[in-house]
């Protein structure tokens, strides 16, 4: 049986979030599933070692809407794919129009997709919830899991001399929004106090960014400078042995948050300006919040308010 997923939500965290709701059509059908995913997912770097998943597929759409599979000839390049490929089944993660159309004319039997036209207030991971069961019965979902080989776990032990008697502790200290990047400032005094009960290494995940860069350099010229590794100069794939061999991680809400988390890592999550949800859907996730907030969401604006004195005591309870 050959199936197609659309999932074309932008970015790495979104994706991560979806994997319990493909991998459950997956189990539902005793078959790996084909996905398309947009560019900016990256899923090729940390997808490809999952055994429901077979092959993914880029979707080429931009803001500029010169994408080869942008406007009318876009769309008359993904019936002709979906054609070749023969697709029996087609679960589609939206409620574009679009993409039924496509579906229908690249001959598709079976066709599952979120309700036509209701874009809006679409909760992410209880309409997909509703969607799964509505279309396979299916009512219980793993947590989002990603597979890393044990040969690459053991050969980053050796190549970045990780010690198993420190605490290994990942600080995700970038952030794709300016709103999102925790200041360096409370990472530092969050090191302060685990660093006087634990001897610890920090592995410092962050993107090239300026903004982020300053932080990572915040951090780096730090009085804990010998104690850190960053993390920068890596690709996603190749940070990801590293992550697994963390014992917990703390992370501004950025992808290294849901790559963690996946890859089974106790991860405390800082939620300063997006909805709870983002830092809570899996079971490895400890969200704080702002000082003198109730929920956090978008336009929040809590950076600043992110007390490091939270971090340490969920922290100390994680690994105790």
């Amino acid at each position: 049986m050959k199936i197609l997923v659309i999932q074309n939500r932008m970015g790495i965290g979104d994706t991560i979030i979806f994997l319990p709701f493909i991998e459950a059509i997956s189990k539902k059908y005793n078959s790996p599933i084909d996905l398309l995913v947009r560019q900016n997912s990256k899923a090729e770097q940390y997808l490809d070692g999952s055994n429901y998943i077979k092959n993914i597929f880029t979707l080429d759409r931009n803001s500029s809407y010169n994408g080869k599979h942008d406007g009318f000839f876009g769309a008359w390049n993904l019936i002709l794919n979906f054609r070749e490929k023969k697709f029996d089944k087609i679960f589609i993660f939206n409620s574009s129009l679009r993409y039924n159309i496509i579906a229908k004319l690249a001959g598709i039997k079976e066709i599952y997709q979120y309700p036509l036209f209701k874009k809006n207030k679409q909760h992410i991971t209880e309409t997909a919830k509703k969607f799964i069961e509505d279309s396979i019965n299916v009512k219980i979902f793993n947590d989002p899991k990603i597979d890393v080989p044990e040969y690459k776990i053991k050969e980053a032990i050796s190549r970045f001399t990780i010690n198993k008697n420190d605490l290994n502790i990942i600080l995700g200290i970038g952030g794709s929004g300016p709103t999102k990047r925790i200041p360096a400032k409370i990472f530092l005094a969050f090191m302060e106090k685990i660093t006087k009960i634990k001897k610890c290494r920090f592995f410092l995940a962050t993107g090239k960014n300026i903004e982020e860069q300053k932080i990572l350099n915040d951090v780096i010229n730090s009085k804990y400078k010998n104690l850190c590794t960053p993390l920068d100069f890596l690709t996603i794939k190749e940070t990801l042995p590293i992550i697994k061999n963390c014992d917990v991680a703390v992370c501004n809400d950025t992808s290294y948050s849901h790559l963690s988390a996946a890859l089974g890592i106790k991860t405390i999550t800082l939620m300063a300006d997006t909805p709870l949800i983002y830092g809570s859907y899996s079971s490895k996730m400890f969200p704080i919040i702002p000082d003198g907030v109730e929920n956090v969401t978008h336009n929040t604006f809590g950076k600043n308010k992110i007390n490091p004195e939270k971090i340490f005591k969920k922290l100390i309870e994680i690994i105790n």
